[in-house]
């Protein structure tokens, strides 16, 4: 941080965040519930977990609370189309065009598949969710990242040429208010950590982006002194830590907040994205199934297992004493365990059979 800054209570952060309008989608504040029987089988300190994927809508995920900022926006400005775009199996594509029903908006879903990729056309997992609930979608042959923001944004301008009034994905506009989401999602833990007598030493979240950085926003504004570490689940052309940063920073501007935040602000680790974005990693299937096996709860693989896995690997290499507490965001996803499940299933047996 560049300047000094007096923290806020949470009911102060509320009134600064409640100065944007937002469309009412989820269902809050999730629930913050101790991980015991997962934290006694790692030997280390006790793990609570930010249950995010109970945002309710469309199977839940931290894009509920992102788009109850970008549906408000979307209709302030007579939109009657939203234009966007990720991955085949995007949890953000699933909960944004869900988001769109209920808003009473047409979506046309972009999804890239990367060059020379095959088979993503099966209906199934969160495509499957996308065409339930009535998005159009057309696959493409293009990379996540500049590349396919390119590809939505003239799908964008060729519906405008048509006379609709889009909406659509722009980095420089919707990341930051995005972010503002998750200042909001730390005021809740702020409170239930409170309520419960828990002092985080750290949070856990699978980023390398929005909800990233205003959990970090958030942390910051209310002086919360613990770091933010961000599990992320992809390596974008970018800069990351400075791309985040300046989302913070932005965020903090749409809400009122005098702070600025630099690089190094911004904790972010790519050691657990495994063979690539989009594949399953060993360290995300362990950490999958050790959950499962001890609270009976799912993470995905692609985002809040490989997370969790950057967790167990700080827990083992000791940077944390056993009296110490540690808050882990779940951010949902877990639709895409259906799209996966020959890796996981595969990966599964492999593990059983060396132990």
């Amino acid at each position: 941080m560049s300047q000094t800054f007096s923290a806020l209570s949470t009911a102060d952060l509320r009134k600064h965040i409640d100065r944007l309008p937002r469309f009412p989608l989820g269902h809050f504040p999730t629930p913050l519930e101790s991980l015991e029987r997962f934290s006694e089988a790692l030997g280390g300190p006790m793990i609570h977990i930010k249950r995010d994927d109970c945002t309710g809508l469309a199977f839940g995920g931290n894009k509920t609370r992102h788009n109850e900022f970008l549906m408000a926006a979307a209709l302030a400005q007579g939109a009657d189309m939203f234009v966007w775009g990720a991955g085949v199996q995007s949890n953000n594509c699933r909960q944004t065009a869900a988001a769109c029903a209920k808003a009473g908006l047409d979506c046309q879903l972009i999804l890239g598949r990367g060059k020379g990729k095959t088979g993503d056309e099966v209906v199934q997992g969160n495509l499957l969710l996308d065409h339930l609930v009535g998005a159009d979608y057309r696959i493409v042959d293009a990379t996540i990242g500049e590349e396919l923001d390119d590809v939505i944004e003239a799908t964008a301008n060729r519906h405008r040429a048509k006379g609709r009034n889009v909406y659509s994905w722009n980095r420089e506009t919707v990341k930051p208010l995005a972010a503002v989401s998750y200042a909001q999602c730390v005021a809740e833990i702020a409170d239930q950590t409170k309520a419960e007598g828990i002092k985080p030493s750290a949070i856990y979240v699978s980023s390398a982006g929005s909800t990233g950085s205003g959990t970090q926003l958030g942390v910051t504004a209310l002086g919360l002194g613990c770091p933010v570490y961000n599990i992320c689940p992809i390596q974008w052309e970018w800069d990351t830590q400075e791309d985040m940063a300046h989302l913070a920073t932005v965020a903090a501007k749409l809400i009122g907040l005098d702070l600025h935040f630099e690089k190094a602000d911004i904790n972010v680790t790519f050691d657990y994205i495994g063979p690539a974005y989009g594949k399953v990693s060993e360290g995300g299937l362990e950490a999958l199934m050790l959950l499962a096996r001890t609270e009976g709860i799912l993470l995905d693989p692609i985002y809040s297992g490989k997370a969790m896995a950057g967790l167990i690997d700080d827990i083992r290499k000791g940077k944390y004493r056993d009296d110490e507490e540690i808050v882990f965001i779940h951010t949902g996803g877990t639709p895409a365990l259906f799209a996966y499940n020959d890796d996981l299933v595969r990966g599964m047996a492999k593990r059983e059979i060396q132990g």
